[in-house]
């Protein structure tokens, strides 16, 4: 029977996947040490799903949050769940997950992101998983109420509240993603004293680069996502074509890449919703490893707005795309000569009534 189970929930975009890279670097190191990652990254993935459902549950997936709450019963010391997509289940969700786990000693650990990075980053989130609205939208609606989903799944304290309802205080963990420029190290340091795990057990190598989008690539999937309409939904369809063969291995690939964020104009409503966080979470009984101010966004520097790109600029994107796409197309007709057969007379491919779409929405046709 498991001693200790430690719910890594969450919030995304916070060095939850840096954070999960060094576990599972050192999963063998882990487990002799007395912690447990029970299954593979894929099997928290896929247990999440099961305790979420709706588009989240895929039904021939082999693992289920029953299935991984039974590996962890029959641990005998300290075991690991980290899926930061937990952090956005309900608050009936999160009471049924922790019923349904073994008795144990049970930790919640949720990491917390200053808005003026945390914003930004979860719009792209948005974009990558089919959104359409604009950055500009997007903060919009931030600002007057209109997206919640933002502040109740994105921000540490109402997961908190959510997936610690039950436990003691001194289950509750916050871990705060260190200032820009602090050393590289500190986010792990810290997830790990809030884990337990002795300080120097686990090699943390050179943080691999940030699996992100740039402006101008995520404005042009924005655009896409909007040009298929009804066609290809979440999550199923959308996620084995557009991640696939689009986001992974040709937009997230790009090199030169442009950073952008919220305009400095905005700096003031930041801090002054961020400073309220502060306040809320200093009022809510819960173990903080790092420091709350983590929380208020320091210097303000002006990045690129994606809504502010010029025509060429999305174009020129748009043609190294398509090449990619055709490079990316003969190395599959090459493994899987089938595709070469092509469609059925008389119906267009895919790609070409995609592409159509697209050159209608970048000129204006």
């Amino acid at each position: 029977m498991a001693e200790r189970i430690i719910l890594h929930v969450g919030a995304p975009k916070t060095g939850s996947t840096y954070l999960q890279n060094v576990l599972w670097d050192n999963e063998s190191t882990l487990r002799q040490a007395g912690f447990l990652l029970p299954g593979g990254r894929s099997a928290h993935y896929q247990a999440m799903g099961d305790l979420r459902g709706g588009l989240w549950y895929e039904p021939t997936a082999p693992w289920t949050w029953d299935r991984l709450a039974a590996v962890a019963a029959d641990w005998p010391g300290t075991v690991i769940i980290s899926e930061e997509m937990l952090g956005a289940a309900t608050a009936e969700q999160c009471r049924d997950g922790l019923a349904r786990l073994p008795a144990a000693e049970t930790h919640v650990v949720v990491t917390g992101r200053d808005l003026w990075r945390a914003i930004p980053s979860s719009w792209q989130q948005a974009v990558r998983a089919r959104g359409v609205g604009t950055f500009t939208s997007y903060v919009a609606g931030l600002r007057d109420g209109t997206n919640p989903a933002f502040w109740a799944h994105q921000t540490p304290l109402p997961i908190l509240q959510r997936w610690g309802a039950t436990l003691p205080a001194d289950r509750r963990h916050l871990v705060t993603v260190p200032p820009a420029g602090a050393d590289r190290d500190l986010l792990w340091t810290r997830f790990a004293r809030a884990l337990g795990i002795p300080a120097g057990l686990c090699r943390v190598g050179e943080p691999a680069s940030n699996a992100s989008l740039g402006a101008v690539e995520t404005e042009l999937l924005r655009r896409v996502n909007a040009a298929l309409g009804d066609r290809l939904p979440l999550r199923v369809p959308y996620l084995r074509v557009v991640r696939r063969h689009l986001i992974r291995p040709i937009l997230m690939q790009r090199d030169r890449r442009l950073d952008f964020g919220l305009p400095v104009e905005l700096g003031d409503w930041v801090r002054d919703a961020a400073r309220r966080q502060v306040a809320e979470l200093a009022a809510f009984p819960c173990e903080v490893d790092g420091d709350l101010t983590d929380l208020v966004p320091g210097e303000l520097r002006e990045r690129g707005n994606p809504d502010r790109l010029s025509t060429a600029e999305l174009l020129d994107a748009s043609v190294q795309t398509i090449v990619d796409l055709l490079e990316r197309l003969e190395s599959l007709v090459e493994t899987e000569p089938a595709v070469a057969a092509g469609n059925p007379p008389g119906r267009r491919s895919v790609p070409r009534r995609l592409g159509a779409g697209l050159r209608r929405r970048l000129t204006g046709g």
